[in-house]
């Protein structure tokens, strides 16, 4: 049975109340529809570094509402996606001495972003732990994960393209600041480019880096989707296209697609 070669995503998840942004909602669900069906979502969420690599239930557990000080409701969401037990059993192949905790369900990172992108909760999920906020090591780590693709694998990256809470404007659709123009734009050039060099090294060479990002994890992963898709071209430069842009509480909830 051939399989279609799956494209590699990051996006900016949301929190919570993404589920109440009809624009935002709807820009995922159009965007999960032009996709190829997967057979499975592996999901690499800023909201769970552990090492040594980790992977999650692999059955339907509760979810992780690892977030505070939200209505009651925002607690009560669910989200019964099937486990993949044969994508774990892949990926310790790919990956040996990777941790299993069969208890870890999926955060808020994975399932705010799949609930409008897969609704009806019937596509398998693995998700799996950042072991390290390394660009470089991140990237050599989607790289191992690439062959995945061929299996009908949807490796996906959830973190947002620029997060500083400190400076969360006031309002969904206020104006960002602009550190977050700034970066944003940089961050939709470099990854049309190809620029893989300076991605990762986006400390140093992007603009604002520090402002943008306090600290880095919601850009981590990114550099897993680069390394999974870093073969397409035949050389280190995976060229992305934007898909979703636009800002969200002054932040930029730019998402890309490779390949």
């Amino acid at each position: 049975m051939m399989t279609v070669r799956m494209p590699v995503l990051y996006l900016s998840h949301g929190a919570p109340p993404l589920a109440d942004d009809r624009v935002w909602s709807g820009q995922l669900a159009r965007w999960s529809a032009g996709l190829p069906r997967p057979r499975a979502v592996l999901m690499v969420s800023a909201h769970w570094e552990e090492a040594p690599l980790s992977i999650g239930a692999t059955r339907t557990v509760p979810l992780v509402y690892d977030f505070w000080g939200f209505p009651q409701r925002y607690y009560e969401v669910t989200y019964e996606a099937p486990g993949a037990p044969e994508l774990a059993d892949a990926v310790r192949r790919m990956l040996p001495g990777v941790h299993h905790d069969p208890e870890r369900g999926l955060d808020h990172g994975a399932y705010v972003p799949l609930k409008e992108m897969y609704p009806d909760a019937d596509v398998p999920v693995l998700q799996m732990s950042m072991p390290t906020l390394d660009p470089e090591r991140l990237f050599e780590l989607g790289r191992r994960l690439a062959p995945l693709r061929d299996q009908g694998v949807l490796i996906v990256g959830s973190g947002f393209t620029t997060h500083n809470l400190r400076a969360m404007a006031p309002a969904p659709d206020a104006p960002p600041p602009a550190f977050t123009v700034e970066f944003d734009d940089w961050a939709e050039r470099s990854v049309a480019a190809g620029d893989v060099d300076a991605l990762l090294d986006f400390e140093v060479k992007a603009p604002a880096a520090r402002l943008a990002h306090p600290r880095t994890e919601h850009f981590a992963p990114l550099f897993v989707a680069l390394g999974a898709s870093a073969d397409d071209a035949g050389s280190d430069a995976p060229r992305g296209r934007s898909v979703i842009d636009g800002y969200w509480f002054g932040m930029a909830k730019r998402s890309f697609q490779f390949g």
